[in-house]
């Protein structure tokens, strides 16, 4: 075989393997409904389905040049075609024997059986076919062209031939549909739809070049202002020269002036209105992009429960117990994403349903039950963006007794508090991790590990898991998820002189309460909320994060999120709550799969990460927080005064205005000084905590301001900033030299970088 070939041959058995991975589901799936329900009105529909599957997968096996596959599926497409007539007995030897076949069709199609010398796998195929001809033995069943079957025998048959490899192989359509449909590998749908989140930054980025654009006119605004009372000193200083060639050259100077102005302000406007339209135009096409490839990774939760059917009547049949399933809400659609993670843990929740709570026929018969047990998998959708998944079973349901003795056993539960817990609170044990009510550890169950890895997986994919249990009645798991994982709204809040993104939907209100209304009840604080009283924790002792506390000035209201809902809210102080967001969820990566307190990441528009907060481990946090009374808070210079005094020292107008209202806007009492002249006169009058100073301005510089602050011996230690313009190595060394305690290029000028550098400080 040519090289080119091989290469070709490799690639239809690629194909095949992705092909009979549905179509195997499909078979599987039909053979449960027939064996369920035998005589069902449905019957000859559900044949011809199986029928049909196992002749597409036969002919593809055989182009494929899969022969071991191909003969199977020969002799099921023999099998299935004699059901379809009714000339078998549905027996569930037969039913066994099928569902056999199939496994040991996947099998042969795992990675790690690759297709070469396999020692036992022609006598365990040819085993199989056997065993399948001698329940259709001497018929051929093939499909003819108006779809019907016709019968023969063997011999009579003209088997299908493949064609030579090295001619091009010819395929036939058997359905038609107004739809054409492209298979494309998943991983390279994952790949774009990467990309395509990452877009959202640009979104982002536009939305943040608009709004600076939007507060430099602003500025600009109440430059014009003061302009004009500039302008009127100015023409009395005109009226005060002696000469007229004096009084015309400055009448031009603020003419000149008034040009300029107005040409910047002009080209502001035409840049402000660009950037709007840009934002638009951006966010618009960022956003269908979005839209449309969360279709494309959007699957339909049948596309993974067909196989619950097969699972639930294997499991059951080990463990000589009668199951049906019931599945509704299949066609209700989610990201592939998270429909991938949750594989795993809902064939988990499935085992438990029988190992734990479907009882054994003569049991059921006892309890007068009938004596097949259901369980039940209903899919609904919740507000638009979430999928609720019910998973429940009618069979003994949760013995609270069994589970409060392995809860005091694995030391979670104090003895003496045993009957204290509500069944409410009980039933959340079964999530911890080692909490089992099973006498005995098998394969299935009884490590206690299950439903913690199950309750850690749908939070990590930012869900909730609850559980509910009637003793003798049965149990039911409601799983909480989003359709996707892609974007979000998120609450932007800032704690400990750090941001954090809470997500929107994990918050029941954001609302501001005075100091007085925190009230302290058995050593922890609580706030009044809707005629109830709920907890209060600080989000930075929660995180475990270091604090200051500020001046004690108890007519600023501070801010709260409250999380949770019902009897179980938690309010969260934070220091300040900045606005809401349309974020991007970013993964931690493998290297850091589970952070408590922490779901991911996102990136803001100007360009910080920011990490996403996880609600459910801050409530479980917040509980083991120290009482506030007791825990210290990080020794302050500003106790005991209202604010702290920073001096600002600007030769620029704009710029002294801008950083005034930056320092102000985080609680500092500022003063401006022109250069550093004036600037150094004030610091000797006045008491101040802190300077931020340009370099470059007129009758002494920032360096100079800087030296003359180390040598004074009342000075000497006032912290000083310098925002500026020069970059460059050697400027960064004199600042450096001359004794400044922080060196800010306006370059990369950042306001929460400066309000972190000067709260560093002081």
């Amino acid at each position: 075989m040519g090289k080119e070939e091989n290469g070709f041959l490799k690639k239809l058995q690629k194909a095949f393997k992705i092909e009979s991975e549905e179509r195997l589901e499909s078979l599987a799936a039909g053979l449960v409904e027939l064996e369920k329900a035998p005589r069902a009105e449905k019957y000859p529909e559900i044949a011809e389905t199986i029928f049909r599957e196992a002749h597409s997968l036969k002919g593809a096996a055989r182009s494929a040049s899969l022969w071991d596959i191909e003969r199977i599926f020969q002799a099921l497409e023999n099998v299935f075609g004699a059901l379809k007539h009714r000339e078998i007995d549905l027996k569930p030897e037969l039913f066994d024997l099928l569902h056999r076949t199939l496994d040991t069709v996947k099998d042969l199609l795992a990675p790690d059986n690759p297709r070469g010398p396999n020692p036992g796998k022609y006598q365990r195929v040819t085993k199989l076919v056997e065993e399948l001809g001698s329940y259709a033995p001497g018929k051929f069943w093939s499909v003819t062209q108006a779809g019907e079957l016709e019968t023969g025998t063997p011999e009579e048959a003209v088997p299908d031939t493949a064609e030579p490899l090295g001619r091009k192989p010819q395929f036939q359509q058997e359905y038609t549909t107004s739809t054409p449909i492209v298979r494309v590998p998943a991983e390279k749908l994952d790949s774009l739809m990467l990309q395509a989140e990452d877009m959202l930054q640009v979104k982002l980025l536009a939305m943040r070049n608009r709004d600076d654009i939007a507060e430099l006119l602003n500025m600009i605004d109440l430059w014009k202002k003061d302009r004009s009372q500039l302008q009127q000193g100015m023409l009395a200083v005109q009226r005060s020269l002696k000469t007229e060639e004096e009084r015309a050259n400055l009448k031009e100077l603020i003419e000149l002036d008034m040009r300029h102005a107005k040409f910047f302000e002009e080209k502001l406007l035409v840049v402000a209105k660009s950037a709007e339209h840009d934002q638009r135009s951006i966010g618009g096409m960022v956003d269908t992009l979005l839209d449309d490839m969360k279709d494309v990774l959007m699957l339909p939760f049948s596309s993974f429960l067909e196989i619950a059917p097969k699972i639930i009547r294997d499991l059951s049949k080990d463990q000589e117990k009668e199951v049906q399933v019931s599945l509704k809400g299949g066609e209700i659609e989610i990201d592939k994403r998270i429909l991938d993670e949750m594989k795993d843990p809902i064939i988990h929740l499935l085992r438990n349903c029988i190992d734990h709570g479907i009882e054994k026929p003569e049991v059921r018969k006892r309890s007068k039950k009938p004596e097949t047990g259901t369980i039940s998998i209903f899919i609904s959708q919740v507000n638009g963006n979430r999928v609720q998944m019910s998973i429940s079973d009618d069979g003994a349901g949760i013995d609270i007794k069994k589970l409060k003795k392995a809860a005091i056993k694995h030391g979670v539960l104090a003895k003496e508090k045993a009957d204290e817990i509500d069944e409410r609170e009980a039933m959340d044990f079964i999530f911890l991790s080692e909490i089992t009510t099973s006498p005995i550890v098998t394969d299935v169950s009884g490590r206690g590990l299950g439903l913690a890895i199950v309750k850690e997986k749908v939070e990590k994919l930012g869900g909730t898991i609850s559980v509910e249990s009637r003793p003798k009645l049965g149990t039911t798991l409601r799983i909480l998820l989003p359709i996707t994982l892609a974007t979000f709204r998120g609450i932007l809040a800032r704690a400990a002189e750090q941001l954090f993104i809470m997500p929107t939907e994990k918050v029941e209100r954001v609302t501001r309460v005075h100091p007085n209304d925190i009230k302290t009840v058995e050593n922890k604080e609580t706030i009044p909320l809707s005629g109830q009283t709920v907890s209060l924790v600080r989000l930075d002792d929660v995180l475990e994060l270091p604090r200051r506390e500020k001046g004690a000035d108890q007519s600023e209201l501070v801010s709260v999120m409250v999380l949770g809902a019902e009897d179980k809210r938690i309010a969260f102080m934070v220091d300040q709550v900045l606005d809401e967001e349309e974020v991007l969820f970013k993964s931690l990566g493998k290297q850091l799969s589970r952070v408590r307190n922490v779901y991911g990441t996102t990136v803001l528009g100007t360009g910080k990460i920011v990490p996403i907060l996880n609600a459910e481990d801050l409530m479980l946090s917040a509980v083991h927080v120290e009482p506030v009374a007791g825990k210290p808070a990080i020794p302050s210079r500003e106790a005991g005064e209202k604010k702290l005094s920073v001096l600002v020292v600007e030769d620029s107008v704009t710029s002294r205005m801008f950083l005034k209202k930056i320092l102000e806007s985080a609680g500092y009492q500022v003063k401006t000084s022109a250069d550093g002249l004036e600037a150094f006169t004030e610091l000797k009058e006045g008491d101040y905590e802190l300077v931020v100073s340009d370099i470059d301005m007129p009758r002494m510089n920032g360096f100079v301001l800087t030296s003359k602050i180390r040598e004074d011996k009342k000075l000497a230690e006032l912290p000083v900033v310098l925002v500026t313009a020069l970059e460059t190595r050697e400027d960064r060394e004199r600042g450096i030299e001359v004794g400044a305690n922080a060196y800010i290029a306006k370059s990369s000028f950042d306001q929460s970088n400066l309000l972190e550098v000067v709260q560093r400080l002081i």
